[in-house]
């Protein structure tokens, strides 16, 4: 129906769990086209099918050698057209099958809807009644409308992850570039940015002098030599592995604080990847304060391998910066889907929902329930219990409603 390729193996997870979901879709949607339909019926069949058929299309969609970028765009096709077609069969389905469905509804709400958003709390005051099968048109209305919302906030929620994930990857390649250049520029011109010390010699001592660099020390040199003009084409780029070497080590530490997500395009990789070519500049800007005597007590080095344990622990040293960007990829992939206070603390939210429409209702029976609380267990009326239970978080007693 939607125009997939049977047989043809999926490529990645996701495009198998994509098709998994639209064929789910496919057969609701089957079984509410046989029933009898009205016009305005007619065009909802019609635009779930179209969504499942765009959405089977963008899953199978073979981008060739542009795959590497595009896989995002056939993400982001896929899932919002599926998303697109639930909130349709939400309007397809029969008014049980909505009652069914209003637990799940609003626990997308509560993922993805602010606490004093008017649509959550708007469902969240009917939900009792929803689920009971006291449903009108507009109760209806009201779920596809908070249902569109969560969605809507979902998509804005993975953009953010998705901007940030294209920055770290700009940024990285950015970073790689100026260590290249770096590195071809030392190459080709190893005097102008030596990384040659001298170790200090006892004055009036005309024995000779040791100049130390990345790749070879020379001993017993001229006195006077000048300690870049022994510098070598491969000095740079030897300091710049030392600081890729240095930089590893802090990815494989900082490997220990990495979870897994359901978010998608591998935010914690681009984040991991940053550190690479950072742990490279770091040690030659590092080396390059150590000669210029910009760090007191540090204007020479007494041998290579003290020149490359330094480039590899400033190379480690990136992680000081490096560190805030992990930080932030962290929070932001945390406030996908985060579950709000509402589901935390129901009888602060449920106050707050109160007072967001004036704290005329009697909020005791629909908070109860909206806060994951069952059918019977909510206040009986007449009861203690009950009474307890339509206080208020003050302790004082709401006034009843009309």
């Amino acid at each position: 129906m939607t125009g997939t390729t049977p047989g043809r193996p999926s490529r990645t997870a996701w495009r198998a769990r994509a098709k998994t979901r639209i064929a789910y879709l496919e057969a609701q949607l089957e079984r509410e086209r046989v029933k009898p339909c009205s016009e305005d019926r007619k065009a909802l069949v019609e635009g779930m099918r179209g969504h499942l058929k765009k959405a089977g299309a963008a899953a199978d969609e073979d981008f060739g050698w542009r795959r590497a970028w595009s896989g995002s765009a056939a993400r982001e096709g896929v899932w919002s057209n599926i998303r697109s077609a639930e909130v349709m069969l939400l309007q397809l389905v029969s008014d049980e099958e909505v009652a069914g469905r209003a637990s799940e509804v609003m626990a997308l709400v509560k993922d993805h809807l602010e606490t004093d958003d008017p649509r959550r709390v708007r469902l969240a005051r009917r939900l009792r009644s929803i689920i009971s099968g006291e449903i009108s048109p507009s109760d209806r209305d009201l779920m596809v409308r908070a249902l569109d919302a969560a969605y809507n906030a979902l998509d804005d929620e993975l953009a953010r992850v998705r901007s940030l994930r294209n920055i770290l990857w700009t940024a990285t390649f950015l970073v790689l570039l100026g260590v290249a250049g770096l590195a071809v520029y030392g190459w080709f011109f190893p005097q102008s940015l030596s990384m040659c010390f001298t170790p200090k010699v006892n004055p009036g001592d005309t024995s000779g002098i040791d100049v130390v660099c990345p790749t070879a020390e020379h001993p017993d040199e001229e006195v006077g030599t000048p300690a870049s003009s022994l510098a070598q084409s491969r000095d740079i780029l030897t300091v710049e592995i030392a600081g890729l070497a240095g930089a590893a080590l802090t990815v494989i530490a900082s490997l220990r604080h990495i979870r897994g997500t359901d978010a998608p395009y591998m935010l914690p990789l681009a984040s991991a990847v940053l550190k690479f070519p950072t742990g490279a500049l770091s040690a030659f800007l590092g080396l390059l304060l150590i000669r210029g005597a910009f760090v007191p007590g540090l204007s020479d080095l007494d041998s290579r391998a003290q020149v490359l344990g330094w480039a590899a622990a400033f190379g480690a040293a990136q992680h000081l910066v490096t560190r805030l960007v992990d930080d932030r990829a962290q929070m932001t992939l945390s406030e996908v889907g985060r579950t709000t206070d509402a589901m935390i603390d129901p009888e602060r939210a449920a106050v707050r929902e109160h007072s967001v429409l004036g704290g005329t209702g009697a909020p005791g029976p629909p908070t109860a329930f909206q806060d994951g609380a069952g059918p019977h267990e909510g206040p009986q009326e007449g009861t203690r219990e009950g009474e307890r239970a339509d206080e208020g978080a003050d302790g004082s007693r709401p006034r009843a409603g009309p």
